[in-house]
């Protein structure tokens, strides 16, 4: 019976289909249909995969025919060969023979089958050859040490800065530094054609300049380009105009305390006058403020009683003989009035003590109270009593080319 079972599915199988496998079905199974492979081999038997029939297939015979002597075309022969520039930092040649002819691990030929291009580098197998560099003798070793701990025990040497063939600093750096802006600002002040050296108009960068020799000024205005320091102090009344009062009164150094920089102040106010006061560490410049031969104005307010005759600014211009001589008003005008009480302006040039009181006394008007509110091209404003600010770098120019500096 099973032997006419086992013939009858042969059968079947070969009714289906022509291109079916040929060979037995399974022992004590059912018949498998087939799918038209066209392979032939034998059945399958109880125990093993494959039977005595399949074994002498085609497949096997194609397998000895590459075996035979001939070579397949299809894979060449492997030959040690060498690497692509792009694929020599990484082991290519020696990885690739030891792998069986299979190509780098990584770069440009394990992108091309599928592998990570320009991944890390595999360090290689235990077994592999590695070239390690010759040891360094131990003379040479003392010997580099010797010479870093020469070179960096050595006390640094700082040598004085100098100019070489360009003396002087950069033009723009002076400026910045004396508070005309930063030096991007500075740059653009001489783009823009608003900076002078020593008369010449400067508008190309880099010009370098000695401050201490060079005159420098931006819109015509002088730059003090050292540490020169101006101040303007609103001095209250009952306050001395000395830095120091050996008798302990307030003076003018209360005011200016933790100062490095010795200050002195750019002529006098008596004790009972109000009013603005200048303070600096530039000599000439406080010596020219105070000079007769320049001239630079002083206004002042007084608060007088009148009745005021309609030609007491005509006497004051005309001139007030004192008892050191003549004095003269630059300008008067009356500023305001309350009944008999009035606020007078004065303006005048000389600089000699008392000068404004003992003019309206000898007129005929003593003074209450009284206040200077600008000196020269500076102006009190509203600061306050007592209080004391730095001058600004325009007003620093304008004092400079009040006196011809």
């Amino acid at each position: 019976m099973r032997s006419s079972g086992r013939n009858s599915g042969s059968g079947n199988r070969d009714n289906r289909g022509g291109g079916g496998r040929s060979g037995g079905g399974r022992s004590g199974g059912s018949p498998r249909p087939s799918s038209g492979g066209g392979r032939a081999g034998g059945g399958r038997s109880g125990g093993g995969r494959y039977d005595a029939g399949r074994s002498e297939g085609g497949r096997y015979e194609r397998r000895d025919d590459r075996q035979d002597g001939r070579r397949d075309e299809r894979r060449p022969e492997q030959r040690p060969r060498r690497p692509r520039p792009e694929e020599r930092r990484y082991d290519v040649g020696t990885e690739g023979e030891r792998s069986g002819g299979r190509g780098p691990s990584s770069g440009r030929g394990a992108s091309a089958r599928g592998g990570a291009k320009g991944g890390p580098r595999r360090s290689p197998s235990a077994g592999s050859d590695r070239r390690t560099a010759p040891a360094r003798p131990r003379e040479l070793d003392a010997k580099i040490e010797e010479r870093n701990r020469e070179r960096h025990n050595k006390p640094q040497v700082k040598l004085p800065k100098t100019f070489g063939e360009q003396e002087g600093e950069r033009l723009q750096k002076v400026l910045a530094r004396a508070g005309m802006g930063s030096r991007r600002a500075c740059e653009e002040l001489i783009e823009q054609a608003r900076v002078e050296v020593n008369g010449q108009i400067v508008t190309e960068q880099g010009l370098r300049v000695d401050p201490e020799k060079d005159e420098i000024k931006v819109d015509g205005l002088t730059v003090a380009t050292q540490s020169y320091l101006f101040f303007a102090l609103n001095k209250p009344a009952g306050v001395v105009s000395t830095m120091e009062d050996p008798d302990g009164r307030q003076c003018l150094g209360d005011y200016v305390t933790n100062r490095e920089t010795r200050l002195f102040h750019v002529g006098r106010l008596d004790t009972e006058t109000e009013g603005i006061i200048l303070l600096t560490n530039h000599g000439e410049l406080a010596h020219r403020l105070t000079h007769p031969r320049y001239g630079v104005q002083k206004t002042y307010l007084a608060a007088i009683t009148g009745p005021l005759p309609r030609d007491i600014g005509k006497r004051l211009k005309s001139g007030i003989e004192l008892e050191d001589g003549w004095a003269r008003a630059d300008d008067f005008r009356v500023i305001q009035q309350t009944g008999k009480n009035y606020l007078v302006e004065v303006t005048l040039h000389e600089g000699r003590k008392h000068i404004v009181r003992r003019m309206l006394a000898e007129a005929g008007f003593p003074v209450e109270k009284l206040v200077r509110t600008s000196f020269g091209p500076i102006a009190l404003g509203d600061q306050k009593s007592g209080w004391l600010r730095r001058l600004t770098n325009t007003e620093v120019g304008m004092l400079m080319r009040e006196v011809e500096l």
